[in-house]
C-alpha cells in the first residue's frame, strides 16, 4: 500500500468502528421506545404539516378529530412538533386523553409540544425508529394535508399494509381539496396505465372531509373491540 492511502485506510476503519456503534444506539431507541409504548392503550396516529398554523382550517379541524377520537376511547399520537402534530396533542389534551409525541432531532431543533403529556414526549435521533412506532402502536392513521415527511410516513404505511407486514388498518386521507389530484393520479397513472398496483389498493385510502365521518369508519372498523387492541407490527 501506498503511503498516500495510508491516512485514507486509517479514516476506513474508523468510520467502520463508528458504524458498529450506530448499531446500538439504534437497538437502545427501539429498547427505549418499546418500553414506553408498550404500556399504553389503544392509540391513533396522525400525520401532517408542521407549517400549519393555529386558526386555519386544517389545523382546527386535526383538533376536533383528535378529541372525537379521545371520546371513543383511543389516544392520540403525533410526530410531537407544531403544526398539525400540536393540534393533535391539543386535541388529545383539551379531552383529558392520551397524548403522546414522537420527537425527532432536527436541525432547526424541533421540540416537543406543549400538549404532549409530560411521561409521554418521546426522542428520536433516527427517522425510521420513530416511523416503527407510529405504526406499531397505531390502530388507524389519519393524514392530513402535508408535506415530503407526510407523504413518506403515509406511503411506508400503505407499502406494510399492501405486504402483509402489519395487520390491515384505517388509513383514512382528510382533505379533498389536498388529495383529490394525488389519488386520481394514483388511479390513472399507477393503477390504470402502469399497472404498478392492484385495483383493491385504492380502498385503503378513503379521502373524507367530514370530521364524524373519520372518527366513525374507525370505530365501526373496530366495533366493541377497541380495548382488547394490540401492538400491530408483525415483529
Amino acid at each position: 500500500m501506498s503511503e498516500d492511502n495510508k491516512p485514507k485506510m486509517k479514516e476506513w476503519k474508523e468510520m467502520k468502528g463508528e458504524n458498529s456503534w450506530t448499531m446500538f444506539k439504534v437497538l437502545a431507541e427501539f429498547v427505549d421506545g418499546f418500553e414506553k409504548m408498550n404500556k399504553q392503550g389503544p392509540c391513533i396516529s396522525i400525520f401532517g404539516s408542521a407549517r400549519t398554523k393555529p386558526g386555519e382550517k386544517y389545523y382546527e379541524k386535526t383538533v376536533e378529530i383528535a378529541r372525537g377520537l379521545v371520546r371513543e376511547g383511543f389516544g392520540i399520537i403525533t410526530g410531537g412538533g407544531p403544526g398539525i402534530m400540536e393540534a393533535g396533542n391539543k386535541g388529545a389534551h383539551l379531552e383529558k386523553g392520551l397524548s403522546i409525541g414522537l420527537n425527532i432531532e432536527l436541525p432547526f431543533e424541533q421540540s416537543g409540544n406543549q400538549y404532549i403529556d409530560v411521561d409521554k414526549n418521546l426522542d428520536h435521533r433516527y427517522f425510521f425508529v420513530r416511523k416503527v412506532m407510529f405504526v406499531k402502536y397505531s390502530q388507524a392513521i389519519v393524514v392530513m394535508p402535508g408535506g415530503f415527511g407526510t407523504l413518506d410516513e403515509l406511503f411506508e404505511t400503505l407499502t406494510l399494509i399492501q405486504t402483509d407486514k402489519i395487520t390491515k388498518v384505517p388509513v383514512i386521507l382528510v382533505g379533498s381539496d389536498f388529495w383529490v389530484g394525488l389519488v386520481d393520479w394514483i388511479k390513472g397513472t399507477m393503477l390504470d396505465k402502469f399497472g404498478n398496483i392492484s385495483p383493491g389498493d385504492i380502498d385503503l385510502i378513503p379521502i373524507v372531509d367530514d370530521i364524524d365521518e373519520v372518527v366513525k369508519i374507525i370505530s365501526d372498523f373496530y366495533g366493541a373491540s377497541a380495548n382488547e387492541l394490540k401492538p400491530n407490527y408483525q415483529l
